[in-house]
């Protein structure tokens, strides 16, 4: 005589599958991509990352996201370069993309709610004859987590900006700024170089740090390079963000990033890339700094 079974409808309703088809979220906000499975959420100024269905498979329900703060601004007329905004990575456990280096942020799953998102603009150079400071870039937010804006690069008698990575410090001053402000784990950044000693020649200043590595200091050749970015595909495209700026020195140079991509990383000049969150390169002589990238937040999470 035949058994009845309901276990292959448990099953399937437990694996989040409604009459034999399965659940995913669905959410709106930002420019929306999409990359093979997988649907994407950009957002490159303030927005509202919207999520109006769950899946009924918990593990589902994660998201994927990178949250990064704007880049300071370079310090003027030789000096420290800015450091770059806080760079938050987190893989949710489905998902596919080659994530950075910097990957285990704090877990965010999704419930059906609306998310504000802040973008951080990118600090400002600081003035060229007078030697100012840079400014310190914007925060970045999603949900409960934050990119700290990057440190300002410091001038040639002023002290460079703390920041989810510290700025350079500019010609005859003392100490560096620091990374990884306020600290998270995994950290969100790294410190600044430190400038040219008092009788150092060419006279200059240090990078500032980045998502990936520390800022060198002043040497004997010249201000130091900023500290490298970080890549992830988490977009469909693998892209470097966060990286410091250069420092500059008296003689026109500038330290650059020890990277062939500088331009993703912004230092060197011209303005750091939008929304690459890269910290602005101090100008040489008496010019003025460059200014920081602002921040970016991306959302990814499995639809199909």
């Amino acid at each position: 005589m035949p058994v009845n079974s309901t276990r292959g409808a448990a099953s399937t309703r437990a694996f989040g599958f409604t009459g034999g088809k399965k659940t995913f979220i669905v959410a709106t906000g930002g420019t929306e991509t999409t990359s093979g499975d997988f649907k994407i959420h950009t957002f490159t100024g303030p927005g509202t990352f919207s999520v109006s269905e769950l899946s009924k498979t918990p593990s589902l329900n994660e998201l994927s996201y990178v949250v990064i703060g704007g880049g300071g601004g370079g310090g003027g007329r030789h000096s420290g370069g800015a450091g770059a905004g806080g760079f938050r990575e987190r893989k949710s456990a489905v998902d596919s993309y080659t994530a950075s280096p910097l990957n285990g942020a704090t877990p965010i799953t999704a419930t059906i709610t609306s998310y504000p998102i802040s973008i951080g603009g990118g600090g400002s150079g600081g003035g060229g004859s007078n030697g100012q400071n840079g400014t310190q870039g914007g925060s970045s937010s999603f949900s409960s987590i934050t990119g700290a804006g990057g440190g300002w690069g410091g001038n040639i008698l002023g002290s460079p900006g703390p920041g989810g990575s510290g700025g350079g410090v500019g010609h005859l001053t003392g100490g560096f700024g620091l990374g990884n402000q306020p600290p998270v784990s995994p950290p969100q950044g790294n410190d600044g170089g430190a400038g040219a000693p008092s009788g150092f020649n060419p006279q200059g200043g240090g990078g500032g740090g980045g998502a990936g590595g520390a800022g060198a200091s002043y040497s004997g050749g010249g201000a130091g390079p900023g500290g490298a970015g970080v890549y992830t595909s988490i977009t469909g495209s693998q892209i470097g963000y966060a990286g410091g700026g250069g420092g500059g020195d008296v003689q026109g140079n500038n330290g650059g990033v020890p990277s062939p991509d500088w331009g993703a990383f912004g230092a060197g000049g011209p303005d750091s890339r939008a929304n690459s969150g890269s910290g602005g390169a101090s100008s040489a002589s008496n010019a003025t700094g460059f200014s920081g990238g602002s921040g970016i937040v991306v959302i990814r999470y499995k639809f199909k």
